[in-house]
């Protein structure tokens, strides 16, 4: 999942004007005509899904006489576009037959009843079992029921610079296995080759999601035996304050921008930073070590606008260990995104076929591969060619069986700002950690309106 970021009531009013002239018509006004409405990039050289969608609109115009799908593609940031979906979800009127829903963000759009559940619909489609588990769980709200079918996941990982590894006396093939040996490398770096970060891991509030899911909680989900969620307590359904394991995964954040193993703080909390370590720092060498997603070869790749053939000779993947090397020793989180049927939708039954056209397995494979993503049908991630489609694939996928999905449940995203608040607070030096977790807990009674247990 590429990482999202909130956004502000104040933002939603002003876009809320823009929101429905960019459907256009809504889903029910032509019974043959189903209408798919998609997150479109903001860059303009970036055409993968684009292109995918103009296939499977060929193939299922081809299979389906009579029948014509409509693309209506929304191009903006993650946080507009999930303000514009949601004022289009609101009408009958707008209301697209299928939308492209972040799982970050599905259980608020469930709640809110903009979404209708696809029990019916799965239950009739055999290929749905070919799905794995963890993904399933991703659109499935607090009813038990299913409000999507994903269309790939992500995995994250350690990705280094074997150049800037071999300057600095560290293996070509380095596989830590505790965060001591992580910190250790990136001491090592800072030392032995000046003038490169040593280490990046993103943090605070205006990188969003992205602090929150591939540095705080890729630290937070590895601090125990993995057996229980240590944000959210499904038993209780209250959310869990804090405890040993925050604070550590906050005092290893700390720990990286105290030392200067990190990049500047300024750097560090420029909301491009994403977009600097994917196009600069990486591929200019200026980086050693980077804790991201498995879908940085997407902008890569060629035809991307940002080519670079050479990143699998240049760069090693790691797996993230646990804190203390302890079972399973690897730790990963998974996102990614689902098709939905709007609640409004005018031609569910039609939106639903047109699911099925591009779930099937040539066409899942042919996604993942474009998209830089990880399979969630079990029969697409055994096949060889997906599998050595590109450097990387298998181990990422690999740590499916090791990944954690997020609570996502509707007041997910203010206990992630809550989090995003307290890394901020311990990089930039103004809080210690005791109270960045202290504020924590206070935001989080107030994020949950007190739905809380204390570990």
């Amino acid at each position: 999942m590429r990482p999202t970021a909130a956004f502000t009531p104040l933002l939603a009013l002003a876009l809320a004007a823009t929101a429905l002239t960019a459907c256009g018509g809504g889903s029910g006004s032509d019974p043959d005509t189903v209408k798919v409405s998609f997150k479109q990039s903001t860059d303009n050289s970036i055409k993968v899904m684009d292109t995918y969608l103009a296939d499977i609109k060929k193939q299922f115009e081809k299979a389906h006489p009579g029948k014509k799908v409509e693309l209506v593609p929304i191009k903006a940031p993650d946080s507009e576009y999930y303000t514009k979906l949601q004022q289009m979800l609101r009408s009958p009127k707008t209301a697209p037959d299928l939308v492209y829903e972040d799982t970050f963000l599905i259980n608020s759009d469930i709640t809110s009843g903009y979404l209708k559940p696809l029990d019916p619909y799965l239950a009739k489609w055999p290929d749905w079992n070919r799905f794995i588990d963890t993904a399933k769980a991703a659109a499935k709200g607090e009813d038990g029921k299913t409000y999507g079918v994903p269309d790939g996941t992500d995995t994250r990982g350690l990705w280094y610079d074997k150049d800037v590894f071999a300057k600095a006396g560290l293996p070509a093939d380095w596989q830590p296995k505790t965060w001591k040996d992580v910190l250790t490398a990136a001491r090592t770096i800072k030392q032995k080759v000046p003038g490169v970060i040593p280490l990046n891991v993103y943090t605070g509030k205006p990188v969003g999601e992205a602090a929150t899911m591939q540095t705080f909680e890729m630290l937070l989900y590895g601090t125990d035996d993995g057996s229980t969620d240590p944000l959210y307590d499904k038993a209780s359904k209250k959310w869990i304050a804090g405890g040993q394991g925050f604070k550590d995964a906050l005092a290893f954040v700390e720990t990286v921008y105290k030392e200067k193993l990190g990049p500047d703080v300024s750097d560090a909390l420029d909301p491009n930073v994403m977009t600097r370590v994917r196009g600069e720092w990486l591929p200019q060498g200026k980086l050693g070590i980077a804790l991201d997603g498995s879908w940085l070869p997407q902008d890569w790749l060629p035809g991307s606008g940002h080519e670079w053939p050479e990143w699998s000779k240049k760069l090693g993947l790691a797996a993230m260990p646990t804190q203390n090397g302890q079972a399973p020793g690897k730790v990963s989180m998974s996102g990614g995104w689902t098709w939905s049927i709007p609640a409004k939708a005018g031609n569910p039954d039609l939106a639903f076929e047109f699911v099925k056209t591009m779930q099937t397995k040539a066409n899942a494979r042919k996604w993942y591969v474009a998209n830089s993503g990880i399979a969630v049908r079990e029969d697409v991630a055994k096949d060889p060619e997906y599998a050595t489609a590109q450097p990387g694939t298998e181990f990422f996928t690999d740590l499916v069986r090791h990944t954690h999905y997020r609570p996502a449940y509707p007041a997910y995203p203010k206990v992630s700002t809550a989090i995003q608040e307290a890394m901020e607070g311990v990089t930039t030096g103004d809080v210690s950690v005791d109270e960045a977790a202290d504020n924590y807990v206070d935001a989080l009674k107030d994020a949950t309106d007190n739905q809380v247990v204390e570990r």
